[in-house]
């Protein structure tokens, strides 16, 4: 395993992130309990010591399972992250009574690292809000202990992100972001690593392989990957993409099975980042995939446990997808068909209520009208 150095701490350069364990039934609420702790044993036998977590990771239920996989362990052993759910606004009154809640799911006296979650354009203006006494509440419990280090992730954009650290910059001791060959140029991940490195904050990375899309590729961005590096993996390539970009010190994956965490160990085993020309062409490459369309969903869930008619957003982003890059054809209007009426696009009465929490910032209801239109179901 690679380690990396921050502060007086040796992490590994592979994180496990608990967004993705595996479930029961393709239910994202009902983790398999044994699934996940023979890869949370796997992972920190293999040399694994950073584990995030997140309130609302799994309907809630990610964190029970980080307290109950992990505490079997000495707790120096390993580093624990989670984070203020600020990205509903709903929670943000709700400071003390969450990160107490927290930490009793966790099982732990305190968490390693802890984030502000998801700072974007929809939270920005709650998180600064002096009323709700986020900083100073989260400053306190890194006073008394109960906070090693003090964080935040980001979505938003470049100037969110800008504004954000001109508030609590001088506080902030790591940012996490989407951060990866494909979100570059398309979604500015290039802009936004510039902007905390001139800002002198270590890089976390999240969706190293965008949701598990990057673990497979078309068949002429395979060929060209296979022509530079024979002897590498596609999803080996994300990695190794992040190994180039100066500054990154934390790389999560969300691994929700033990090959892919196998695959994963492997590729960690040693540094071998990509020349100029390597990067260069993976970019390119990447350029030309964006290009074709589609909307930057990572099946984070967050948006389905806000939608008043239970539809399966990300299910759905996904057909919409491969509709739009494939430019039609038969596999999306064939699913969409086999779905029961109440589960299709057109049930969407939108009401943007999934809009307010993505991460993404997709404009869901516009994408549901669009793809029922096209569909014709």
């Amino acid at each position: 395993m690679i380690y990396r150095k921050f502060q007086d701490l040796t992490l590994s350069g592979l994180g496990l992130g608990m967004m993705r364990l595996p479930v029961v039934n393709g239910d994202d609420g009902v983790i398999d309990e044994a699934a996940a702790a023979e890869i949370v044993d796997y992972a920190y036998r293999n040399g694994v010591n950073y584990f995030d977590t997140a309130w609302g990771y799994h309907n809630g239920n990610s964190e029970l399972t980080a307290g109950k996989c992990l505490s079997r362990y000495p707790r120096e052993s390993f580093f624990l992250a989670s984070k203020f759910p600020g990205y509903d606004p709903a929670n943000l009154g709700r400071v003390e009574e969450i990160f107490r809640r927290q930490l009793e799911k966790c099982r732990t006296p305190y968490f390693d690292f802890y984030l502000f979650h998801n700072v974007y354009e929809g939270n920005v203006d709650g998180y600064l809000d002096p009323k709700f006494g986020i900083l100073d509440y989260l400053l306190r419990q890194k006073e008394n202990g109960r906070i090693r280090h003090l964080g935040f992730s980001a979505h938003g954009s470049a100037d969110v992100i800008r504004r954000f650290l001109d508030a609590c910059g001088e506080h902030m001791e790591f940012c996490q972001l989407q951060l990866n060959y494909m979100d570059w140029h398309f979604q500015d991940a290039e802009g936004k690593a510039e902007l905390i490195r001139k800002a002198g904050i270590p890089l976390w990375v999240m969706e190293p392989l965008r949701g598990g899309k990057l673990a497979r590729a078309s068949d002429g961005l395979a060929a060209e990957l296979r022509r530079l590096r024979p002897e590498e993996t596609v999803p080996a390539w994300a990695f190794r993409f992040l190994q180039s970009v100066p500054g990154v010190t934390m790389v999560l994956s969300g691994m929700s099975s033990l090959e892919q965490l196998r695959a994963n160990l492997e590729t960690w085993q040693e540094d071998k980042p990509l020349s100029r020309e390597e990067f260069d062409t993976l970019v390119r490459l990447a350029d030309e995939e964006t290009r074709k369309g589609g909307l930057p969903c990572t099946a984070c869930h967050y948006c389905t446990s806000h939608c008043p008619q239970g539809l399966s957003i990300p299910e759905l982003i996904a057909l919409y997808n491969e509709h739009r890059i494939t430019g039609g054809g038969f596999l999306a209007p064939m699913a969409v068909a086999s779905m029961p009426p109440e589960r299709r696009p057109s049930n969407c009465i939108g009401c943007r209520s999934c809009e307010q929490v993505c991460p993404q910032q997709i404009r869901i209801s516009e994408m549901m009208r669009e793809f029922s239109a096209q569909l014709g179901l």
